[in-house]
């Protein structure tokens, strides 16, 4: 797709259509999801467990993370796929009361429609709160990572609960690239959260993420200019000694 690319080889900065990028993303998410509740429901029922998947059975979930904003509408999103592809939940869940003016709609034709985001950024906040917007620590902090984004968000959630509060949990993953390349999977956290355990250590190595957050160095935005404007004028040029560190 050419949301975002690099037609230009002299220039290390790309071509962005801001709107259709927002679309290109937000599709690859209804994609991925509709593909994995079937496998997940398809494994489910092979268990003899007669259940439809929503986003209530993740324990948490992150997301490729261009900037923080469009996570929030992700996991709206997320929540307007379940309210379409399940009739019953309008009457089984007050998290969709007030929301039956939109029982018909198409996913197709809603990602440009303010009045759906609104309504559903609203009836999803609680639960954002709840599964994704401590994921969002070093993004908030460093901005759009490109490819280290989803994980940087993993890194974000384990630095901020205990192995106690993690074990046994599904984390959902949304991965995203432009180009139109994206994966939706889940991470089942081991139920083993003793001291010394695997678990424990993983979470231990990030515990000081926000100190080290904390402890960049920081610099005027004329000094931020200056050294964008030496690494424009030394992109691609070779037998080049650095200017500084």
């Amino acid at each position: 797709a050419y949301d975002f690319y690099k037609p230009d080889m002299v220039s290390e900065y790309p071509v962005v259509d801001g709107k259709l990028s927002i679309q290109c993303y937000l599709s690859a998410l209804d994609r991925c999801y509709n593909v994995y509740r079937k496998k997940i429901c398809a494994q489910w029922q092979k268990e003899g467990i007669d259940k439809d998947f929503t986003l209530n059975d993740f324990g948490f979930i992150i997301f490729h993370s261009p900037y923080c904003k469009l996570v929030q509408k992700s996991v709206a999103r997320l929540l307007l796929n379940d309210f379409l592809n399940e009739p019953t939940l309008l009457k089984e869940n007050d998290i969709y009361n007030g929301l039956e003016a939109f029982r018909d709609l198409k996913l197709e034709d809603t990602y440009f429609d303010r009045d759906v985001e609104k309504a559903f950024m609203k009836a999803s906040s609680e639960m954002f709160s709840q599964k994704t917007k401590a994921s969002l620590l070093v993004s908030n902090q460093n901005g759009n990572m490109y490819t280290p984004s989803v994980y940087g968000c993993l890194a974000s959630l384990l630095a901020q609960y205990s192995p106690q509060q993690l074990a046994g949990q599904r984390i959902g993953v949304f991965s995203y690239g432009s180009g139109f390349a994206a994966t939706l999977y889940s991470i089942k956290v081991s139920q083993d959260a003793t001291p010394g355990s695997s678990l424990d250590k993983i979470i231990v190595s990030v515990t000081d993420l926000k100190a080290r957050l904390d402890s960049r160095k920081c610099i005027s935005p004329e000094v931020f200019a200056e050294n964008m404007t030496l690494r424009e004028k030394t992109h691609h040029l070779a037998n080049y000694i650095p200017q500084c560190s």
